[in-house]
């Protein structure tokens, strides 16, 4: 099969839906040969700031001489931005074969994310890296990722989301995201909820696995210089990460204690390698800057947490008039996830993500004004965007956010780039 054949095949997976459960993907990984039993994976599980904490972490590695591969959904724009080793993103022939192999093998039900998950061990696995950074899809003991044995936990911060699936409260939610910890390995916790940390603090005693706690154990501030880290054993002053948002304090500093804990289990990284491995980390849209008149931010934030987050960052940012873009998922909270942005915003520009499950713009302008601020259904997210653009001055700030759908679709608009729109 071609390669966009192949990806054909692996989205009309969907069909199968969403099933929590590592059966299918447990036996699938035995059929192929288990090979990802030779890996060293950490597994980052979590609501907010997973990817960007996995990519400072995998950067940081990097950066100390690992071969490091990183698996994270979903994608912003293209599929093969899923797989990576050391940044560089899987090849295409490389996606086709391992795709061919895997669906040779699969179990009937097989979903799309086990199926990628099992391509991402493999494609590890053969290509021999030193540690694999595995980035939970939605859970943590049921998710497709937890098949693979891990020798380090990070959990960032648990926020309701995918209650559905997770459960409805902030303790059933953390139960599930604290399945993945595993016996005796140690896990870094980000900033938590009290409900949230009594869970896991539980857990981790239960396993007997040592639990390093934001704010007790590891901290990170912002100076008049930068980020200023204070771990176990090493501080770090004058930091400057290469993810944007003030928000990155906590998703930087959880990487830095998970670098910390690996450096002491054997994998050494001076502190000059912290340092350059937060510089050197990137992860598109998130706090993602695009100059020009006027500039452009681009933020993935889907949920009420992230979007709380994201506002207190977008508040630091000087600019005339704040225009919002704003495209979200007809399954979210969207009064949750516009709150704290609306009091900001002088516009809004509602849009309809190229989705089945966007929410249509006209509801979502509707809605904000409703709630006071004036708002435009701006239709398409290509659409909204040109229209946010033209109605902006040079000193103006326009703002993306919403859902990573939205993010995506705009940021393949302003790369003039191929957008392939699925997730799972």
């Amino acid at each position: 099969m071609t390669y966009e054949e192949t990806l054909a095949h692996i989205y009309g997976l969907r069909r199968f839906g969403i099933k929590p459960g590592l059966g299918r993907v447990s036996s699938l990984l035995e059929r192929v040969g288990n090979s990802h039993e030779r890996l060293r994976v950490v597994h980052v599980a979590g609501t907010n700031g997973k990817g960007s904490t996995a990519a400072f972490l995998a950067s940081i590695l990097s950066a100390g001489g690992s071969r490091t591969g990183l698996f994270t959904s979903p994608h912003l724009t293209r599929f093969t931005e899923r797989i990576r080793i050391n940044g560089a993103e899987i090849a295409e022939d490389a996606v086709c074969r391992l795709a061919a192999q895997v669906m040779s093998a699969a179990p009937e039900g097989t979903t799309f994310f086990e199926m990628v998950t099992a391509m991402a061990l493999l494609h590890f696995a053969e290509a021999q890296v030193d540690i694999a950074i595995l980035e939970a899809g939605m859970g943590g003991g049921s998710d497709a990722t937890s098949a693979a044995a891990g020798i380090l936990t990070v959990i960032t911060p648990v926020a309701i989301d995918h209650c559905e699936w997770l459960g409805d409260s902030l303790e059933a939610i953390a139960r599930e995201k604290s399945g993945i910890i595993r016996p005796g390995r140690p896990v870094v916790l980000a900033n938590q909820p009290a409900e949230v940390l009594a869970v896991i603090t539980e857990q981790a005693a239960r396993l007997n696995s040592p639990l390093v706690r934001f704010g007790a154990d590891f901290s990170a501030s912002w100076g008049d210089d930068g980020l200023d880290y204070r771990g176990m054993e090493r501080t770090l002053s004058g930091l400057t990460p290469g993810i944007g948002g003030r928000y990155q304090a906590v998703n930087a500093a959880t990487a830095l204690a998970a670098a910390e804990l690996l450096s002491a289990e054997g994998q050494p990284l001076r502190d000059e390698v912290l340092r350059a491995g937060i510089a050197q980390a990137r992860w598109p849209g998130r706090m993602e800057f695009f100059a020009g008149s006027p500039a452009i931010i681009l933020d993935g934030a889907h949920n009420p947490a992230g979007a709380l987050a994201l506002a207190e960052s977008i508040a630091h940012v000087p600019c005339r008039r704040l225009i919002v873009v704003v495209g979200v998922m007809g399954d979210k909270d969207v009064g949750g996830i516009l709150a704290p942005l609306l009091p900001l915003a002088h516009e809004v520009v509602a849009v309809t993500p190229t989705v089945e499950r966007g929410l249509p713009s006209a509801e979502i302008a509707a809605f904000c004004r409703q709630q006071g601020v004036s708002a435009v259904d701006g239709g398409t997210v290509t659409d909204g965007l040109a229209l946010a653009r033209s109605r902006a001055r040079a000193e103006d700030l326009i703002l993306v956010c919403g859902s990573l759908f939205t993010v995506g679709e705009a940021r393949s608009a302003l790369l003039d780039q191929r957008f392939e729109p699925f997730r799972g």
